[in-house]
């Protein structure tokens, strides 16, 4: 009896580990693609790929796997307060890179987002409440970081390890989010699912190779991005539970890029000779 609960053991864990490093293979080559369309096309078009969500969407898809609408619809509730941290996350860096260097920039930022996201998760959010704060915190960093946008991306030969680093940052926050789910609950796993690591590594990548200026534009940017990622979370939180997981989802991601594809139109429309 023991040797073939033990095998069964093994069997399971293979198995677990199989369809985590499928899932994490998955990610990796959903961020190959998109960077490098992101890197082909400028600041706007490359912001607003950059919040697709490139590393949500698969943490939710996976998660919906193991968990109920409930649960997916708690975690969405979770990520749809801490995008207004993430935008400020944007802005923190896109202010910083102008004069400081990459170092001091990343980690302020960083340091930002994890301390404003430890303090959403003790406040009891509504729906309400997570739109209001959205709406708030998006219009003023919006306002705040219209001057820094604007600058040209100079052209940049590719290293080597630029996709790799994005692929594996994004593979591993995957990989943490849906095998400590079960443990952390729907509010920490929604948190977790949109930490920006995307943007982290445009950051790492980007101030390294084109300068603080460049990089921050691209930034400054993606907080226009980050208003259809918040209505992507919006939307699954108030669909998963009413049509069900796979639709929500489906409907969330379709917000997504028809709100970034809109955001793209009015800002080429407004400056046309804009590059990106």
């Amino acid at each position: 009896m023991s040797l073939n609960a033990t095998a069964s053991e093994i069997v399971s864990g293979n198995s677990a580990l199989l369809s985590l490093a499928m899932r994490m293979m998955v990610t990796a080559l959903f961020v190959v693609v998109a960077t490098f369309a992101a890197e082909r096309a400028g600041a706007v078009v490359g912001a607003m790929i950059a919040t697709l969500p490139i590393a949500a969407g698969p943490a939710y898809v996976f998660l919906a796997l193991d968990h109920d609408a409930q649960f997916i619809a708690g975690s969405a509730l979770a990520s749809l307060v801490v995008n207004a941290v993430t935008c400020i996350f944007a802005l923190v860096y896109a202010s910083l890179a102008q004069t400081r260097g990459l170092l001091a920039s990343v980690l302020a930022a960083l340091a930002t987002w994890l301390a404003l996201a430890s303090a959403a998760r003790a406040v009891p959010w509504t729906i309400a409440g997570a739109i209001g704060v959205n709406v708030v915190v998006l219009a003023g960093c919006l306002v705040l970081g219209e001057r820094l946008r604007h600058a040209r991306l100079p052209l940049a030969r590719r290293r080597w390890y630029d996709v790799s680093l994005r692929a594996t940052l994004v593979s591993a926050l995957v990989a943490g989010v849906v095998g400590l789910s079960s443990a952390l609950g729907p509010s920490i796993t929604g948190t977790l699912a949109v930490f920006p690591v995307v943007l982290l590594s445009l950051m790492v990548v980007l101030h390294a190779r084109l300068g603080g200026s460049a990089a921050a534009a691209v930034l400054a940017n993606t907080m226009l991005g980050l208003a259809g990622f918040g209505g992507a979370c919006l939307t699954a939180l108030l669909t998963v539970e009413r049509l069900g997981t796979p639709l929500g989802l489906t409907l969330a991601l379709t917000v997504s890029v028809f709100a970034n594809l809109s955001f793209w139109a009015l800002r080429r429309g407004r400056r046309p000779r804009e590059q990106g």
